[in-house]
C-alpha cells in the first residue's frame, strides 16, 4: 500500500513537473515565414531604389493592413461590408488634424505616433456607429454597412470646418521632435515606420485570429444558430471585431495621411471601400496571407496599370470576373492547392498544361486587348491620329484588316484557351483522385 501510494506521488510528481519544464517544439516554419516577412520589409527599399518604388512599396504596406483589417470582417466573421472606407477615412482625418496639432505645437507627442491616433479615432467611430451595424448580419449588414458610407460621405462635403470640403485638409510631416535625425521627409524614412506598422499589425492580427474571440468570430461566421444556442451573444461577437478591425484601418489611415499629407472626402467614399473589397477577394479571403497578395495587386492596379492604359478598370473588372468564374478562392487559394500537389509529387504533371495556358492568357491579352485599346483610342483619342501601338502590335483604328484580324485573333485564341482549360481540367480532377488514393494509402499504412 506505501509502495503503490509513494508510486503514485512520484507520478504525480512528474507530471506537475514536466507542466513547467517541458517545453512545446519551435514552430519552425512559422518563424521562417515571418522572419521571411521581416527581411522583405527591411531589404525591399534597397532593392527598388526609386523614389516612385519607395513611394509604392509605402502604399504597399498600408493597403496590406487595410485589407487584412478588412479580411477580419469578411473573411474571418463573414460581414460583407460596403462601408469600410468610413474607418479608414475616418482615421486618416484625425490623423491629419493630429499632425496640425503638432505643428502648431498644441500637442507635443512625436509623428510616429500619429497612425495611432487615427486608429484610435477610427475605433471610437466604430463604437458609436458599429453597435447598429452589427444588428443584423448577411445581406442586411452589407446594407447598413452601404448607407453608413453614403452617409458619412455626404457629411463630409456638408462640415468643411472638420473634413475640409472638396480641397480636403493638408499638413506637413516633418514637424514635431526630431529623434536622431529623423524628420520623414525622405520617403525611404517614412517607408520604414510604414514598414514597422505593417508588421505589428500583421503579427497583431494574426495574433487576434487564433484568440478566442477569434476562434467564436469564426464559429459566428459558419453557424451564429449553434453559437447563440451555446449561450454566446453573436451581436457581441460581431460588434467587438467590428471595433478591432476599425482600429486597424485607422491606423492605416493616419499612415496614409502621413504618406499623402493630404485627406480628402474621396477617401471614405463607396469607390474606396469598393476597392477594398474587390482586392481582398482577388488576394484571398479565406487564407491570412490572401489580404497581404490583395494590397500588392491594388497598388500595382492603381499605380502601374492605370499608367499603362486608360482602360485599366475595364480590365480590373474582367479580371475579377475571370477569377470568380474560375478561381472564387482568390490567388492565395491558387497557391495553396499546388503547394499540395507540389507536397504529393504530382505538380509535374500540371507544368505543360499551366506552360500552355500561360501562353494562351498572353494571346487573349494581346488579342483582346488590343480591341480595347482601338475601341478606347477612337473614343477618347481620336485627335492623336490613327495609329497606336500595343505589346508591340501596330494597329490603325479605321483599318479594316486591324479589326477584323485582332477579333479572329482573340476567337481563335479564346477556342484554344477553353479547349486547353477543359483538358487541364481534366488532369486536375486525376490528381486529385490520386492524391485521395495516396492519403488512404498512408492512413492504411499507420
Amino acid at each position: 500500500m506505501n509502495t503503490h501510494t509513494s508510486v503514485s506521488n512520484m507520478s504525480a510528481s512528474t507530471s506537475a513537473a514536466r507542466q513547467y519544464v517541458e517545453f512545446k517544439p519551435i514552430n519552425l516554419a512559422r518563424w521562417l515565414i515571418w522572419g521571411g516577412f521581416a527581411l522583405v520589409l527591411v531589404f525591399a527599399p534597397m532593392l527598388w531604389t526609386s523614389s516612385l518604388s519607395h513611394t509604392m512599396l509605402s502604399q504597399m504596406g498600408i493597403a496590406i493592413i487595410v485589407c487584412l483589417s478588412y479580411n477580419m470582417l469578411l473573411g474571418q466573421g463573414g460581414m460583407l461590408s460596403f462601408g469600410h472606407a468610413v474607418y479608414s477615412g475616418m482615421g486618416a482625418f484625425l490623423a491629419i488634424h493630429t499632425l496640425n496639432h503638432i505643428s502648431d505645437g498644441v500637442w507635443p507627442i512625436p509623428v510616429s505616433l500619429v497612425p495611432i491616433a487615427g486608429g484610435l479615432g477610427a475605433a471610437l467611430v466604430a463604437v458609436l456607429l458599429g453597435w447598429v451595424t452589427t444588428k443584423k448580419a448577411a445581406t442586411p449588414f452589407a446594407m447598413i454597412t452601404m448607407g453608413i458610407g453614403e452617409l458619412v460621405w455626404a457629411m463630409s462635403l456638408m462640415f468643411p470646418e472638420f473634413f475640409g470640403g472638396e480641397g480636403g485638409i493638408s499638413g506637413n510631416r516633418v514637424a514635431g521632435a526630431k529623434p536622431w535625425g529623423i524628420t520623414f521627409g525622405p520617403q525611404v524614412q517614412l517607408y520604414y515606420l510604414i514598414a514597422i506598422y505593417t508588421f505589428v499589425c500583421t503579427a497583431l492580427m494574426f495574433a487576434f485570429t487564433r484568440t478566442p474571440l477569434g476562434r467564436m468570430l469564426n464559429a459566428v461566421r459558419d453557424n451564429p444558430e449553434r453559437v447563440a444556442f451555446v449561450g454566446y451573444d453573436t451581436q457581441m461577437v460581431r460588434y467587438i471585431s467590428f471595433v478591432v478591425a476599425a482600429f486597424f484601418a485607422g491606423i492605416a489611415g493616419g499612415l496614409s495621411s502621413l504618406n499623402f499629407e493630404i485627406v480628402t472626402s474621396e477617401v471614405v467614399g463607396a469607390a474606396r471601400s469598393g476597392a477594398y473589397l474587390l482586392f481582398t477577394f482577388l488576394g484571398g479571403a479565406t487564407f491570412f496571407f490572401g489580404p497581404i497578395i490583395g494590397g500588392i495587386l491594388m497598388v500595382l492596379a492603381f499605380v502601374l496599370l492605370s499608367e499603362f492604359t486608360k482602360a485599366w478598370l475595364l480590365y480590373l473588372g474582367l479580371i475579377f470576373l475571370f477569377m470568380v468564374m474560375y478561381a472564387p478562392g482568390g490567388v492565395a487559394s491558387l497557391i495553396m492547392m499546388n503547394v499540395r500537389v507540389a507536397a504529393f509529387g504530382f505538380l509535374k504533371r500540371l507544368v505543360p498544361s499551366y506552360l500552355l495556358l500561360g501562353a494562351l492568357t498572353m494571346a487573349l491579352f494581346a488579342t483582346g486587348g488590343s480591341l480595347i485599346e482601338m475601341l478606347y483610342h477612337l473614343q477618347l483619342n481620336a485627335a492623336m491620329g490613327d495609329e497606336l501601338t500595343f505589346m508591340g502590335i501596330a494597329l490603325n483604328v479605321r483599318s479594316v484588316a486591324s479589326w477584323l484580324g485582332c477579333a479572329l485573333g482573340f476567337a481563335v485564341v479564346l477556342g484554344l484557351f477553353e479547349w486547353v482549360r477543359r483538358s487541364f481540367a481534366t488532369k486536375w480532377s486525376d490528381v486529385q483522385t490520386a492524391i485521395e488514393k495516396e492519403i488512404k494509402r498512408r492512413e492504411a499504412a499507420l
